[in-house]
């Protein structure tokens, strides 16, 4: 069992990795005054849609082909053809729990409009918060995998959740370079947005931890919690990933890299889960 464990702690870091790696890109930036000094540089908005895009094509795959599939195949056996009831209860409650945690968490977005209840944290908390919010769903989605096959799940094996955690990661990347690079452009230094960065995937591991824990205890519904994760997952989709990349132009460059995202993250699960 222990051996189980140390592969599940590792599995649960992965996506945490990549959010490190994204938000270490602030150290790259050079960009220089005319005294020769750094000046704080903000992302390409070119670049910072087409990453945002990517990121949603991963967390819609990844939805559809590891957690609502596995849902309605895991409710098959028991209910025939009412095995989406399952799935569509889950997915609706994952997406009212984090429409509840929009509406409460005070944040901040990056065009500066703020959501939650009124408070008096900084800006750069409220960011924080913001990615935070969006690290939340991930997380869960990590833990709820690993739990199908740390308790026995036939429907779900040790490589599909680490390709579900490479997915993650793959989709983290380019969420710590966003976290980061807008706070060093608003005057933060580089060490210091690099850890509001790792900080805002923590989350990751510590609802993946959660959701394993609650998973044992509920164990029998399993369908439920893949459809819950998967519904939270779409949640910041929609609400936040496509709004921010119809924004303004270069659409067609979020659309092509929404659908790189898509296909790599289903040739990953496909694949190899």
């Amino acid at each position: 069992m222990w051996d189980k464990w140390t592969k599940v702690i590792i599995g649960i870091l992965i996506p945490l990795l990549g959010t490190c790696l994204g938000s270490a890109c602030v150290f790259f930036l050079r960009s220089k005054k005319g005294d020769g000094s750094d000046a704080a540089t903000d992302m390409n908005p070119k670049l910072k849609k087409g990453l945002t895009a990517f990121a949603a094509g991963i967390m819609v795959s990844a939805s559809f082909f590891s957690l609502i599939l596995p849902a309605l195949e895991e409710s098959k056996e028991s209910m025939g053809r009412l095995a989406f009831i399952p799935a569509v209860i889950g997915f609706l409650i994952g997406m009212l729990f984090l429409l509840a945690l929009d509406i409460l968490i005070p944040h901040i977005h990056n065009d500066k409009s703020e959501e939650g209840v009124k408070s008096g944290l900084k800006n750069t908390t409220k960011m924080f918060l913001a990615v935070a919010l969006h690290n939340l769903p991930e997380g869960m989605t990590v833990g709820v995998i690993f739990a199908g096959w740390l308790y026995g799940n036939q429907s779900i094996t040790l490589m599909g959740a680490v390709v579900m955690s490479i997915g993650i990661a793959l989709q983290n990347f380019p969420e710590g370079a966003i976290v980061s690079m807008p706070l060093h452009a608003e005057g933060m230094s580089k060490g210091k947005t690099f850890l509001y960065g790792v900080l805002s995937g923590v989350i990751e591991p510590i609802g993946a931890v959660l959701t394993i824990f609650f998973a044992g205890i509920f164990l029998p519904i399993l369908p439920y919690l893949l459809a819950f994760a998967a519904g939270a997952m779409f949640y910041v989709v929609v609400e936040e990933l496509i709004p921010e990349t119809a924004k303004g132009e270069h659409t067609n460059v979020s659309t092509v890299c929404f659908a790189v995202g898509f296909v790599v993250m289903m040739a990953l699960d496909v694949g190899l889960g």
